[in-house]
């Protein structure tokens, strides 16, 4: 316990520089806007793939039980659900990560 109270205690060593390093961004306005559009379109595609994939499932579920039939569509319907989570929660986790 020593040890950790000590090393705890103990200074960070100092920057090459003796200064920390703040990056900022130099990308050009105009491939940041181009950027950010496609950016949109693709999440507004994966979006709409998520709700085409819950609707899908949905229908599937719906003409299986009218059949009379047995079918694994929870575990399908687990994963459109948990692949619209993730397009969700993917710009939040970016922004998170790298910010």
């Amino acid at each position: 316990m020593e040890a950790f109270n000590a090393l705890a205690d103990a200074p960070p060593p100092p920057a090459p520089n003796g200064a920390v390093p703040h990056p900022t961004g130099n990308a050009p306005g105009e491939l940041t806007s181009k950027v950010d559009t496609v950016l949109g379109i693709v999440a507004w595609a994966g979006t709409a793939a998520g709700v085409l994939g819950v609707l899908v499932t949905g229908t599937m579920m719906a003409v299986s039980v009218k059949r009379g039939e047995s079918s694994e569509h929870m575990s399908r319907l687990g994963m459109v659900i948990g692949g619209c989570v993730l397009v969700a929660t993917a710009g939040p986790l970016v922004s998170f990560v790298f910010a």
